[in-house]
């Protein structure tokens, strides 16, 4: 087939899911209408992650505190500026993580492998104990509650979020969040990420400065991480520190081998598969849905290492 036509046959299958993903809330039960938005927001966290551990091969444990603090950012900013802007909260949220994302690269991008996931593990559980401890400011272990915002336009229209109209903007988030990472990934800079992933001393021998690509890409997807965060909050009206955990990083990294790193799409199809697969163990097995899980989990290691989006174009291929 030529480029032309699976550029076709790609744009083509977007606009099914997109027109599916936007009818969902329309023909779907209250609790699955609200699931399929929980999998976007979760999907947009496992893009984020992807730009590290696909594009650039860092395997970030930091996440959790990117997101974890985009929802404290959105918190702050909707108990304390009346009334209640949502615009704010976002921008809040992103600049708690775009912070602490600069914090982390400044420290963590001149360190590879395993030593730079250690150190983002370590900065994530720093953030978690200051955020469970820090009582008077974030609540500690019971977190921050608040009030919706209206979803607001200025001088052109101001609505309350009902499940439709929440569903439908975290929708149009996540998929102007895909489309600007796509063009990202693609464009030049994109390209030396994935020359840093396969040979990082020749890509600074070439004259490439490695540490300021990388200390971007920490940047970038602590920003899109911190930006999943707000919409949770949203979603939740709370923000609490067990998602500051690093446990929430380690999902990540399992939603984006389950999908397929390195390609967007496969860490949110892989997202969407996990919480699936959670939520139907999980009321046959209660406390054990873990088992069933992780087994699942390391069958596809082994005989689908490319994850289920790569199984599926290697089975179309054929």
């Amino acid at each position: 087939m030529s480029a032309r036509g699976v550029a076709a046959g790609y744009w083509t299958g977007f606009a099914v899911v997109l027109a599916l993903l936007v009818a969902a809330p329309l023909v779907l039960p209250e609790f699955w209408q609200r699931f399929v938005t929980e999998i976007l927001i979760w999907g947009l966290l496992a893009m984020s992650s992807d730009i590290l551990i696909g594009y650039a091969g860092m395997v970030s444990f930091g996440h959790s505190a990117f997101f974890g603090l985009g929802m404290y950012g959105a918190a702050a900013a909707l108990l304390t500026v009346r009334p209640p802007n949502l615009w704010l909260a976002i921008l809040y949220g992103l600049v708690g993580a775009a912070g602490v994302a600069l914090f982390v690269a400044y420290f963590s991008t001149r360190l590879r492998d395993i030593y730079f996931a250690i150190t983002t593990l370590v900065f994530s559980q720093i953030f978690y104990v200051i955020i469970f401890t820090w009582t008077e400011v974030t609540g500690g272990e019971n977190g921050l509650t608040f009030r919706r915002p209206e979803l607001a336009l200025p001088g052109i229209v101001s609505v309350p979020f009902t499940a439709y109209t929440l569903h439908w903007f975290v929708l149009a988030v996540v998929t102007l969040s895909y489309l600007l990472l796509r063009r990202i990934t693609r464009s030049p800079y994109g390209m030396v990420l994935q020359a840093i992933r396969e040979n990082e001393p020749r890509t600074r021998a070439i004259g490439y400065p490695v540490e300021r690509y990388k200390m971007v890409a920490v940047m970038l997807s602590g920003l899109f991480a911190g930006l999943a965060g707000v919409l949770y909050a949203i979603q939740n009206k709370f923000a609490a520190p067990d998602f500051v955990f690093f446990l929430i990083s380690g999902e990540v990294v399992v939603f984006n081998v389950m999908g397929g790193m390195g390609t967007l799409v496969g860490p949110v199809a892989g997202a969407a598969f996990f919480l699936l697969l959670r939520e139907g163990f999980s009321r046959f097995f209660t406390e054990y849905y873990l088992i069933p899980v992780g087994l699942i989990f390391t069958a596809m290691v082994i005989f689908m290492p490319q994850g289920l989006l790569g199984f599926l174009r290697r089975r179309l291929n054929q």
